[in-house]
């Protein structure tokens, strides 16, 4: 989509799948580069990928942590723990949300 005007013309790519899409959210690490006031204009906001999940955690821990016990359950070599899948979220910068499905109630 010619026209898009972002800080980092590398990213008008992005927008424009979201915008052909209908996606209302952007999820990236660099906010930066995606201002709200301009993605406004396309009902579209950029989130962190931890305030993306903490999102999906406010909705139904349920699911997240479900999902979060499959992903752990899958890895094979070596075996992996619930806590391990959390973690790799820490290091990947996922802080919230780690924390937030380690203070869950396992009996949820």
């Amino acid at each position: 989509m010619d026209g898009l005007k972002l800080p980092d013309p590398g990213d008008h790519h992005v927008l424009a799948a979201a915008i052909k899409a209908g996606a209302h959210v952007i999820v990236t690490s660099n906010l930066r580069d995606f201002p709200a006031a301009y993605l406004a204009e396309w009902d579209i906001e950029a989130k962190s990928p931890d305030d993306f999940v903490m999102d999906l955690i406010d909705l139904d821990d349920r699911v997240v942590y479900s999902c979060i016990q499959e992903i752990a359950a899958s890895r094979r070599k070596p075996p992996g723990t619930f806590d391990d899948v959390l973690e790799q979220l820490e290091r990947s910068g996922l802080i919230e949300a780690a924390g937030a499905l380690r203070s869950r109630p396992v009996d949820q």
